[in-house]
């Protein structure tokens, strides 16, 4: 039985930025290895499987080497294929239930914005080696369910990290955030994040760490819409906004492939 994928840029309105996620449209529930054999195929920071559920859809998210809680960029993504393809309406909500409760994606013009819940980080040590791994003197460090979240100093020291990804992979946590206040006028923050511990050494651009830098710079900062731009070599921007518990994530996303799985 073939099965079609859509890859798709996340994250950006032109073609060879943001994050490519992939997104396998099923018709029922699929053998969980089977998907991470697809993920592997695929070779993407995620690859989306979905079939319909209750209003919506059952959703999940695979890297190459394991299965994901939260994703934004293949979650963008899998909205604006389900728009495009016309399997819903382009003035109807999209509907996913996945680990991390009912998440929904609404259709603003050219944007998609997705709800999302919130990942405030709280204040914490370093772990052993972390900062060895990064390069990096930090002004602060935090942590939430998923990922450690680190500020330095200024937003050229987040361009200029080069991370020991073989030592960084060896701490306990699915990614690390690093971040700073912006340097460019039309951002407010800039970002990488780094997970090669589920076989991502940098994610190109990381809606679900913007679900913890919102609320962090929200309160730093005192306005709770922000600008951010994720500074990896294909790089992306969206617009992030804070609601108590849960965090809107605007974005735009272009298709790049159609693709026969045999």
């Amino acid at each position: 039985m073939s099965h079609t994928l859509y890859q798709v840029d996340a994250f950006t309105d032109k073609p060879f930025a943001g994050n490519p996620a992939a997104v396998c449209i099923l018709e029922k529930a699929a053998d969980e290895n089977w998907m991470q054999q697809v993920a592997l195929e695929m070779n993407l920071s995620e690859t989306a499987f979905l079939f319909p559920e209750k209003d919506g859809f059952n959703l999940r998210w695979f890297t190459p080497t394991a299965e994901v809680e939260l994703c934004g960029h293949a979650t963008l993504a899998t909205a604006h294929t389900l728009w495009e393809q016309n399997i819903i309406e382009a003035n109807k909500s999209a509907y996913f239930y996945t680990k991390s409760g009912k998440l929904t994606a609404v259709k603003l013009d050219n944007l998609i914005e997705l709800n999302f819940p919130a990942t405030k980080p709280i204040k914490t040590d370093s772990p052993d080696k972390l900062l060895e791994a990064l390069g990096c003197v930090a002004l602060y460090v935090g942590k939430n369910k998923f990922d450690y979240l680190i500020e330095v100093g200024s937003a050229e020291t987040v361009r200029k990290i080069a991370p020991n990804f073989s030592l960084l992979k060896k701490i306990d946590v699915r990614g690390v955030i690093v971040t700073a206040q912006s340097d460019i006028d039309k951002y407010d923050i800039i970002s990488r994040f780094f997970a090669p511990a589920v076989g991502v050494d940098e994610d190109p651009v990381t809606g679900s760490a913007h679900c913890t830098l919102s609320p962090y710079w929200s309160d730093k900062l005192g306005k709770n819409e922000l600008k951010a731009y994720q500074a990896s070599n294909r790089g992306g921007e969206l617009t992030i906004v804070y609601h108590g518990d849960r965090v809107l994530l605007r974005g735009e996303a272009v298709t790049m492939m159609k693709i026969e799985l045999l």
